[in-house]
């Protein structure tokens, strides 16, 4: 846009007529007038999202660009229109319409529906609510929807081992435990890890849609072996184990009694009375001990009821307070682009700049360049910040490695430099789908309740923060606090394909831009520069 110069002693100079002369060409220039209806698209919270059961999971809705849609109907089905999920209609929600099963269990966010934006929040989930939604946005000139994939989730109770008595030769032993969903996997291991072959398996789904199962093992093993029982969730990449130790004693083929037995046949009477008598002595001591066992498991039971109640307590406490911290973020969402000049040679930016993925040939290319080793698989935003806040989201999908943050924008390119803050660099990561973790300077775990689909990062360049959220359930995951000494840029980095059969690409999700122009403190662009690729440095960890 071309520049007007103008100073204190021209404007004095100017006339009513020449100022009415140049509001004329201006409102020329820059017409007022509404989006173009053929350019608004309906933008969903994702391609999936994760809920566990008995839990709640919210369904985000907007238009993009910006649009009015308090006058509008908003129907959210499931798998098809006619399957009515909720129902906003003439500025009102209409529950004659509703489905059956989700009567009172949803609920409208509508305080931002004036700038086209609605949250539908669906409690207390189960089993049967799996499968694809949609939203839909209908008005007398337009008409628009999107389609998800909502995935369930259930970790059962803990694993419990009963002992059944003896069987060919061994203990027979058994595992139970429910509440499941989908379907569990169950393992039966030695004291060194084997596997151990299950007499008998069965896995049943009740009423409610989730899983209970039960199954028994007969143990041979040695003295002071250890039996092991564990269910795993295949969605939630998590399991509950449970271990028992059995010493040699209880094993049949080491009782002392047998021999006894078979060397006293000529006192047999004299034997079983003695027996009946011994019997009968440890079945009241065995009675009263476990008396004591009881009580005191009952009172153990009432103080970790009580913990847990705390522990339940601090834990909705936080999560409320995460998920404000996350909705406050979304306030400050920009519009990131990738820099495909910043992107190594491993890497395939997608041709609008929202999405990067490893290629297939990665390694080979590598193999044939040694220096390719030296530099890091990344790629960069073409915008830099220096002020101001910042709020982007990435889905992630499943992939199973991957690298998300920012950093100095000139960093040194080549070199072993961790992915640290000494280095430049605040970043979060997954690394083998199972284990999340920051730098700071040191390795420092992360324990996730959900797995996210999906990832925002909030930078406050003033306070010298990088957070990073959950998007799946609105959970703060991890914040840098730092000192941040030049412009930043976003951080993607794939990471090479590990064999998993999940290979989403990191794609920046579309939202709606609220405060991309607001600066709080200064007004000039300096915090969005353009983007020069020799100032990156790239370092391999």
């Amino acid at each position: 846009m071309a520049d007007f110069p103008v100073s204190l002693k021209s404007l004095q100079l100017v006339t009513l007529p020449s100022c009415l002369f140049f509001l004329t060409n201006l409102f020329l220039l820059f017409p007022p007038g509404k989006p173009n209806l053929e350019d608004i698209k309906v933008v969903g919270p994702g391609e999936s999202i994760l809920a566990l059961v008995g839990e709640e999971v919210e369904f985000s809705c907007h238009l993009s660009p910006y649009l009015d849609a308090e006058h509008m109907e908003i129907l959210w089905f499931r798998s098809r229109a006619s399957d009515v999920v909720h129902l906003y209609q003439e500025r009102q929600e209409l529950s004659s319409r509703q489905m059956a099963e989700f009567q009172n269990r949803t609920k409208l966010i509508k305080d931002e529906i004036r700038d086209g934006s609605v949250i539908l929040q669906l409690h207390s989930v189960i089993p049967s609510d799996e499968g694809p939604y949609g939203c839909r946005f209908i008005s007398s000139d337009f008409t628009g929807e999107v389609i998800w994939q909502l995935e369930v989730a259930g970790l059962g109770s803990d694993p419990h081992i009963s002992l059944e008595g003896f069987k060919e030769g061994g203990i027979h032993l058994r595992c139970s435990s429910n509440g499941w969903y989908p379907k569990p996997k169950i393992q039966w291991r030695d004291h060194q890890g084997q596997c151990l072959p299950p007499e008998s398996e069965a896995i049943i789904q009740e009423a409610q849609g989730l899983f209970s199962l039960e199954t028994s093992v007969v143990f041979r093993e040695g003295a002071h072996s250890n039996v092991s029982c564990s269910i795993q969730n295949p969605l939630l990449v998590q399991k509950k184990e449970f271990v028992v130790q059995i010493a040699d004693v209880f094993l049949p083929r080491t009782s002392p009694w047998k021999g006894a037995f078979l060397g006293t046949l000529a006192v047999l009477p004299l034997l079983l009375a003695l027996l009946m008598i011994m019997v009968l002595y440890f079945f009241q001591k065995q009675r009263r001990t476990q008396e004591k066992l009881k009580k005191l498991a009952e009172k153990e039971k009432g103080k970790l009821t009580a913990e847990l109640g705390k522990l339940q307590t601090e834990l909705d406490w936080r999560r409320a307070e995460g998920q404000a911290e996350w909705r406050a973020a979304q306030r400050y969402a920009v519009d990131v682009t990738l820099d495909p000049a910043s992107a190594h040679p491993s890497l395939v930016v997608s041709e609008d700049c929202k999405s990067v993925s490893s290629r297939a040939e990665a390694t080979s290319l590598a193999a044939g360049n040694p220096q390719m080793f030296l530099e890091q698989t990344c790629v960069l935003s073409q915008e830099r910040f220096s002020a101001g806040r910042h709020y982007w989201e990435v889905h992630v999908g499943r992939r199973s490695r991957w690298f998300l943050g920012a950093c100095l924008a000139e960093v040194p390119r080549a070199g072993p430099a961790r992915l640290s803050p000494a280095a430049g660099y605040w970043v979060m990561g997954l690394w083998n789908g199972c284990e999340y973790f920051v730098l700071d300077p040191h390795r420092i775990a992360l324990t996730l309740r959900v797995p996210p689909r999906r990832v925002g990062v909030f930078l406050d360049c003033e306070a010298g923060k990088l957070s990073f959220f959950n998007v799946s359930d609105g959970s703060h995951i991890f914040t840098f606090t730092d000192t941040f000494s030049g412009p930043l840029c976003a951080y993607f980095r794939p990471r090479a394909h590990d064999g998993s059969e999940h290979t989403d690409p990191l794609t920046i999700c579309q939202l709606p831009v609220k405060g991309t122009c607001i600066l709080e403190e200064d007004d000039s662009d300096t915090w969005l520069q353009p983007y020069e690729p020799s100032d990156l440095t790239l370092g391999l960890w």
